[in-house]
């Protein structure tokens, strides 16, 4: 099958488009499903205790360590598309990316330290070659159709949400319910099933993306405006500016979380300048020549290239900041999620949310089968191999959804009777499909959490204490407090840092008489505590039922009642049904007289990322500085993500394409290749605000944190609602 006319492609169609696309559909289906299932659980393993097969680490840490990767999974993409480009071509990039994700997911299933960092490093390689190069090959099928090329890129795009969603529901409810590493495992089973019915089907896509496109070198050197007139070599500064700028910026990616999980003991920027730490002066250094790298090059370029190159500067600027706050997704929103939103549903509220959740899951997975039905009746003679592995996999995702919904159909919520620390029988409600009955015990985990209390603390100072119990300023109870005395210092190895953590041994004698010894890391001044000092401990306690057999408690059963809980990843599905839903209304929107300028599109999309933020601002009001927990409404969050996927429908499926419509052809790999630094830049920004949030929620409250991404996002919004006329001005009449 020859390239040279792609008509032939259209002689098996499935729905109108060649039975190709629909092979690359579910083959992005299934890599989005492994990407996105994983990334919804990585910042809650790295947090959950170790009791809970977690690594027990802060959220600070955590939230450090995904933003560097997501950066790199977008910096990698340069990485990726330059060798599908000039070395292999696109077809064996995805394969390449496709394996290497495989073997990514696969390692990280496994949980060890050097599993878990070698899994997240083949991912970030994985990704680089396969996203960017699927799209490469629609646009080959596509070159002689044009006028189909948005109803195939629209159906692409549904595989991509179709992924995601299911990725996150399954992979998301796995990891919570039943561990980390079946979470991890099923997102790498079903990217090698993408892999292999990719692989079996291969042929139906001819020649396209067998080998790198030679560069047609008289065009490319043509002097014309349409081509961006004479061409702008790279001086042998500038090389060396931009050499300073990959070395500064990717070494600060690597060691900005680094130095924080290790809690300084690896940094090499240990160092102060000009009152900034290392790590901060080093990023300013290479925003600076980066900047300074644009303001050389762009004046030299013809008046409208240069112009244009502007506005996309100026795009990029608001993109960074719109992907900083969007991302807060699976960041600070998903630890408010599992932290302060209620998701305990009983009764007849329980009952309705296990109707609408199977239905949700079912319906959306019967229309893609069917999608897979109709490839199955165009294919299966030619690519049978290819097919059966395609519903094979099938086969296992309605296992799990099936799974799913009957697990949540027969759960309770349990009132379980259990002893605290001051001797006392408490009682709490557990959420588990695991049927028990009234009078049994049931295995325990109780995830206790202990710190050391300063009640000369600001945020205390309301607080009181009555009978070893803490009550805040509304008499609400917020633990169990004691005067213990350190008998024992000891280190232990810090789970995937490499370095030890000092702990001391504090006993304290309870009402009862009892003696009871609890563990607590030191950190900062705490170090400096000797055996035989005194401090006061605050006991917190958090029950679930013990799904990991570790046989460490049980509770006695009192009660029973019709009950589900929400899974906190499932709160992420909402943006892909979101988009699945809303995606027609806006695209028809822009076809209408009524379609806004880029930087309105621009200004409603922030304006509605700071809705959203508003949105949980105003809902978690409530909640005190330091609170660790809280049950604020569900539909804080079902508000926030339908704010922030109209802002996404906004901003994102519109942003490349006008790099492409604002450039010329030969300029198109550069200016892609700045608008993914931008991104990247975005997504470290989204850890660096999760970490942020962390000290703001301790001292100002949660809902100050989102009060600020709010003024932010509002800021934006203005400020490319002011800067239209000057913008349009220099788009040149781009639309």
């Amino acid at each position: 099958m020859s390239t040279s006319s792609t008509e032939n492609f259209f002689d098996t169609k499935v729905m109108g488009h060649p039975a190709g696309l629909f092979v690359l559909f579910f083959t992005e289906m299934w890599e989005r499903f492994s990407y996105y299932g994983m990334r919804v659980l990585l910042v809650f393993f790295f947090t959950a205790s170790i009791l809970d097969a977690g690594w027990g680490w802060p959220k600070e840490h955590a939230l450090a360590i995904f933003g560097t990767y997501a950066s790199l999974v977008y910096l990698s993409t340069m990485v990726g598309g330059y060798f599908a480009d000039k070395v292999i071509g696109f077809r064996w990039a995805v394969v390449i990316g496709a394996l290497l994700m495989t073997l990514g997911h696969g390692a990280m299933a496994l949980e060890t330290p050097f599993f878990i960092y070698l899994g997240l490093t083949l991912l970030v390689f994985g990704s680089g070659f396969f996203k960017p190069n699927m799209t490469s090959i629609i646009s080959e099928m596509y070159k002689d159709r044009p006028e189909k090329k948005d109803g195939a890129y629209t159906i692409f795009y549904m595989g991509v949400n179709a992924g995601a969603f299911f990725g996150i529901m399954i992979c998301g409810y796995l990891g919570e319910k039943i561990g980390w590493s079946y979470g991890f495992g099923v997102a790498g089973i079903f990217m090698l099933f993408g892999l292999l019915q990719f692989w079996f089907s291969r042929n139906i896509f001819g020649d396209i993306g067998l080998k790198p496109k030679k560069e047609n070198i008289e065009s490319a050197n043509a002097y014309s405006e349409a081509n961006g007139g004479p061409k702008n070599p790279f001086t042998v500064v500038q090389q060396v500016i931009i050499v300073l700028c990959v070395v500064l910026g990717l070494t600060w990616i690597l060691n900005e979380p680094i130095s924080k999980i290790t809690e300084g003991e690896y940094n090499i920027y240990n160092f102060e300048l000009f009152g900034l730490d290392g790590n901060n002066f080093i990023i300013i250094l290479a925003l600076i020549l980066f900047i300074a790298l644009l303001a050389i090059r762009i004046p030299k370029y013809i008046p409208v290239v240069r112009d244009r190159m502007l506005a996309i500067v100026f795009f990029a600027f608001i993109t960074m900041f719109f992907w900083a706050l969007f991302e807060q997704a699976p960041g600070s929103l998903n630890l408010y999620a599992r932290d302060y939103t209620q998701r305990v549903l009983e009764g007849v509220s329980g009952d309705i949310f296990k109707i609408v959740d199977a239905l949700i899951t079912i319906i959306p997975l019967a229309i893609i089968t069917y999608v897979l039905v109709r490839l199955f009746q165009k294919t299966f003679k030619k690519y049978a191999l290819a097919n059966i592995i395609l519903g094979f996999s099938f086969v296992i995702i309605w296992g799990l959804a099936v799974m799913k919904v009957y697990n949540d159909y027969k759960s309770a919520s349990y009132v379980v009777a259990y002893v605290d620390n001051n001797g006392n029988t408490k009682t709490d409600k557990i959420v588990t499909y695991v049927e028990f009955k009234e009078g049994e015990q049931m295995p325990i985990l109780d995830n206790e959490t202990v710190s050391i209390y300063d009640a000369d603390a600001e945020e205390n100072a309301k607080n009181t204490i009555k009978n070893n119990y803490l009550f805040n300023e509304k008499d609400k109870e917020q633990g169990e407090i004691f005067t213990a005395k350190i008998t024992e210092l000891f280190e232990r190895d810090k789970i995937g840092a490499g370095i030890k953590n000092t702990f001391g041994m504090f006993a304290f004698t309870n009402a009862s008489g009892k003696t009871i010894t609890k563990e607590v890391k030191l950190s900062g001044e705490m170090k400096e505590l000797k055996v035989g000092d005194a401090k006061q401990l605050l006991i917190t306690h958090s029950l679930k039922y013990d799904n990991q057999d570790k046989k460490k408690a049980t509770a006695m059963v009192q009660a029973k009642e019709s009950a589900v809980e929400i899974g906190a990843t499932w709160f992420n599905i909402l943006n892909s049904l979101f988009i699945i839903a809303l995606a027609p209304l806006f695209s028809r929107w822009w076809e209408s007289k009524y379609n806004p300028t880029a930087n309105g599109k621009y200004a409603i999309g922030m304006a509605l990322l700071g809705l959203g933020m508003l949105v949980v601002a105003i809902g978690s009001a409530g909640i005190a500085p330091g609170q660790e927990s809280a049950s604020t409404s569900m539909f804080i969050l079902v508000f926030v993500y339908l704010f922030h996927t109209m802002g996404e429908l906004c901003v994102s499926p519109v942003a490349l394409s006008y790099v492409s419509k604002l450039v010329p052809g030969r300029m198109i790999a550069m200016m892609f290749g700045l608008w993914y630094i931008a991104v990247a830049i975005g997504m470290k920004m989204a850890g660096i605000f999760g970490e942020m949030s962390q000290g703001i929620a301790k001292t100002q409250g949660v809902s100050t944190f989102f009060w600020y991404l709010t003024g932010v996002a509002v800021i934006l919004s203005l400020l490319a609602w002011v800067t239209t006329p000057f913008v349009k001005k220099l788009m040149h009449g781009v639309k």
